[in-house]
């Protein structure tokens, strides 16, 4: 198994991945546009989810397909993007067909990022929607990681987060991908190192090639988390993952679930009371399965190595800006 193309969630065809982002607000949005609308699910492990449109995703709902995918963040007030992106849509026609009118469906998920050091004093007029919408204007097969879109204003317990994706092409033409916002209320790294939780995973030198420490420091599994500074407020990591096998929607939920194991493999801890922790999970359908019961689960197991690749992916390109309350991994290890 190897990445992709471009080592990003676009390589599976039919994705497209739009940001847009405000320097002073220290905040922005993310899409997820497929061509087509895909397939798709949810599973949702944190205690304080923020959503838009998640409840249709169960198995048992009606509508069996989204026109795109928000992460945002803003916390609550994110959630307006949802409904730039949904603007934009119904312009082109798109959406889910009521009689003469399309509803576009999009599923949306926000992160807490109101006190990292941005300018939210926004009033009455909500920047999120105009976000939405320019993220969807935006959307391409290549996009910048680190410190753009969802993860401009990202932060972890002891690092500035950021936005990060991987890809997989699995052996039987599978690929597989994520893309994720992280802003863990824990860690991505191991103690007071250098070292991410998610090097077994790595491929290459993606996010430094630095393995795990020898040894393992004895206060690595300490609980450390942003509550330690007494920074009060959620946290959340909002994430997709994405396969161009032909999936039902049964399937797509099970590939969340499993994709929440990368996450817990990458942050430590993970799934807190003051996590939102979730993950989309989409197929543009694109590539039957011969064997569908053995081939998920090599899907599964992919999605969730690429969600733990993804997440160190997003730390480890985080630029340094203004008024930044955290270093980067740069900065501190660089």
């Amino acid at each position: 198994m190897t990445p992709g193309q471009r080592n990003l969630i676009t390589d599976v065809p039919g994705l497209k991945v739009g940001n847009a982002d405000d320097s002073t607000l220290k905040s922005g949005v993310t899409v997820i546009l497929p061509d087509e609308p895909a397939v798709a699910s949810v599973a949702i492990q944190g205690g304080a989810p923020g959503t838009r449109e998640t409840a249709l995703l169960e198995p048992e709902q009606t509508v069996q397909t989204i026109d795109a995918i928000v992460l945002a963040g803003g916390s609550a007030f994110g959630l307006d993007a949802g409904a730039g992106v949904q603007g934009r849509l119904a312009e082109l026609g798109r959406g889910y067909a009521v009689g003469p009118v399309n509803v576009p469906i999009v599923p949306s998920a926000i992160l807490f990022d109101l006190m990292n050091g941005g300018d939210k004093d926004w009033g009455s007029s909500l920047p999120y929607r105009d976000l939405g919408a320019a993220a969807m204007d935006n959307a391409s097969v290549d996009f910048v990681l680190g410190t753009a879109g969802a993860g401009k204003g990202a932060t972890t317990a002891n690092l500035k987060g950021g936005l990060g994706s991987a890809s997989m092409v699995l052996s039987n033409g599978v690929t597989v991908g994520a893309i994720v916002a992280v802003n863990a209320l824990g860690q991505a790294t191991i103690g007071d190192g250098k070292h991410f939780w998610a090097a077994p995973f790595e491929i290459g030198n993606e996010f430094g090639g630095h393995g795990l420490p020898s040894p393992i420091p004895v206060n690595a599994t300490a609980v450390r988390t942003k509550l330690d500074a007494r920074k009060a407020g959620a946290n959340t990591t909002i994430a997709a993952v994405a396969t161009d096998a032909i999936l039902t929607k049964a399937e797509a939920k099970r590939l969340a679930v499993m994709a929440h194991d990368g996450l817990s493999r990458a942050l430590w801890p993970a799934h807190t009371p003051l996590d939102g922790d979730l993950v989309f999970a989409l197929s543009t359908g694109r590539k039957p399965l011969k064997n569908p019961v053995e081939d998920t689960l090599h899907i599964g197991a992919a999605a969730a190595s690429c969600l733990a690749r993804a997440i160190a992916r997003g730390v480890y390109h985080a630029h340094a800006s203004d008024t930044d309350l955290q270093q980067t991994w740069e900065e501190r290890f660089g």
